[in-house]
């Protein structure tokens, strides 16, 4: 079975009520389509960086966030991981706030896991940094999870 990384902002639109923004709702609706007719078919994981920013913020909301969690699988963040993302900051060009979203990469590339599920379609799963991703992550001698939204992976 194929394993996914779940980013945090796919668990903040499971848990988020329905938006406004036509985009936005229609990510959201993929996301609960994915969640609910997909997920079954990989193994999930998280890491504690996704609990933390899940638990972070209105205390209801993060109750709301945390209850998708429930049962995932929590990856542990080693000193390697850690220092990858570092590695990762000062080879893409990914602003110095983007070390949280570094750290999802970088763990989800150590543990091997197959896909990096995210809508961080700025830091992440950006067109133009997704092949410098990579290449990063194979100099490190990492295999580089794919990297993509809930939209791309309901037909794998």
């Amino acid at each position: 079975m194929q394993s996914v990384y779940l980013a945090t902002s796919v668990i903040g639109y499971l848990a988020s009520r329905p938006l406004a923004d036509v985009i936005a709702a229609g990510n959201q609706r993929l996301t609960l389509d994915w969640w609910t007719d997909h997920r079954s078919s990989f193994e999930l994981f998280v890491s504690q960086a996704v609990i933390a920013e899940c638990s972070a913020g209105d205390p209801v909301a993060a109750d709301e966030r945390r209850f998708y969690l429930e049962g995932i699988p929590i990856l542990e963040i080693t000193d390697d991981d850690r220092e990858l993302a570092k590695t990762l900051l000062a080879e893409v060009p990914l602003p110095p706030n983007a070390e949280v979203d570094a750290l999802h990469i970088a763990t989800a590339a150590m543990n091997g896991v197959d896909y990096l599920l995210t809508w961080n379609c700025r830091h992440i799963a950006n067109p133009s940094l997704r092949r410098i991703i990579d290449e990063v992550l194979i100099a490190a001698d990492v295999s580089p999870p794919i990297i993509c939204t809930p939209q791309e992976l309901i037909n794998v």
